[in-house]
């Protein structure tokens, strides 16, 4: 793959990861109620999600997705009923930004990274933008492989930028939802949001 080739499949990859979907308002979410450095982690777990989905597109996933209408079924199932309860575990949290802020309260590391880990690859839209942006650029058989990893991991890089832009701009806001009256209505409105991409992620067609 020339550098050129590389560079166009970049560009064209900014909107997608740059559009607002489950793993962007997750990582909102946990930006507002735990600090960027704590956040750091669930940006990472998408990265991840994002890599193996990738990968998987380049070694046939996606041509399974395509074909399998049980496989799509099973995931996407999975996937909604996950994003549901994200929402109401979000719904019905009620701590506030201060009480987030203590160490005992904030999740550990890992489990902030598992779900966006989980969120990211149990969404077949995810799977559905790789599979339309990737193999169009895979047309050398002998580097097929080797290309369709670069380009997985390059998406997941530029995934990754949107998720620290969004860090750094929900820091820019954290003060307004110290009170526990906006960080309430916040919270119900992350989590309805949650709740209706569950739902909608379930009703979902190829």
């Amino acid at each position: 793959m020339s550098f050129d080739t590389w560079l166009l499949f970049v560009a064209l990859s900014v909107l997608p990861a740059f559009s607002p979907g489950p793993s962007l308002l997750l990582t909102l979410s946990n930006s507002l109620r735990y600090g960027s450095r704590i956040t750091v982690w669930s940006a990472l777990g998408n990265t991840l999600g994002m890599t193996i989905i990738g990968t998987g597109v380049t070694f046939g996933l996606g041509a399974l997705m395509a074909t399998s209408s049980g496989a799509f079924f099973v995931l996407k199932i999975i996937g909604g009923i996950y994003l549901v309860w994200l929402g109401i575990k979000t719904w019905r949290d009620r701590s506030s930004l201060e009480a987030d802020m203590s160490l005992a309260l904030i999740p550990k590391r890992r489990s902030i990274f598992l779900t966006a880990l989980g969120v990211a690859v149990t969404n077949p839209k995810a799977i559905a933008v790789q599979l339309a942006i990737i193999p169009p650029f895979l047309s050398d058989p002998a580097t097929l492989h080797r290309d369709g990893i670069l380009l997985a991991i390059s998406y997941a890089m530029m995934c990754l930028v949107s998720h620290l832009s969004v860090m750094i701009l929900s820091g820019r806001i954290r003060g307004f939802f110290a009170d526990a009256l906006r960080m309430k209505y916040l919270r119900r409105g992350i989590g309805l949001t949650f709740i209706g991409f569950g739902a909608a992620l379930a009703a979902a067609t190829r």
